[in-house]
């Protein structure tokens, strides 16, 4: 039951809920019509009877209200997991993209622009001095 979509857990229970709704309808019905069956007078049997269909009409439309209710929180349920997903993969695809766009600018800093003195061309430094050089360069400049 982990796996399965809450909209239609929902819906299933309702559905159950319905039909325990309306039996409980059907039965409250049929006692208030063998209530008015055992009424000694003609009003007593008419207002059981009126009674009846009127608690019975009462309980239809409670359940069909229990049923529209439920129906709706699914169907807001399903649209917004419809959503959520969408989303989620609009933001794996930015992600992506502007990962695509990072390694894109990376591969442009690291080539050479056109015209751009490389390494390779600029002239060899000059040798460094030896010591006996370094000592002559020192006594000539004090």
């Amino acid at each position: 039951m982990a796996e399965a979509d809450l909209d239609a857990i929902i819906r299933q229970l309702a559905k159950q809920q319905t039909k325990t709704l309306t039996a409980a309808v059907k039965k409250r019905r049929a006692a208030l019509l063998a209530r008015g069956a055992k009424a000694k007078d003609a009003t007593g049997k008419a207002q059981a009877k009126a009674l009846a269909t009127v608690a019975y009409e009462l309980g239809l439309a409670a359940t069909k209200r229990l049923q529209t209710a439920a129906d709706n929180a699914a169907d807001a349920y399903a649209r917004a997991m419809r959503k959520a997903a969408e989303d989620a993969a609009s933001a794996a695809a930015a992600a992506a993209k502007s990962k695509a766009a990072e390694k894109s600018k990376a591969a442009d800093k690291a080539a050479p622009k056109p015209g751009a003195k490389t390494a390779a061309d600029k002239p060899a430094a000059k040798p460094a001095k030896t010591g006996a050089k370094k000592r002559a360069a020192k006594q000539a400049g004090r």
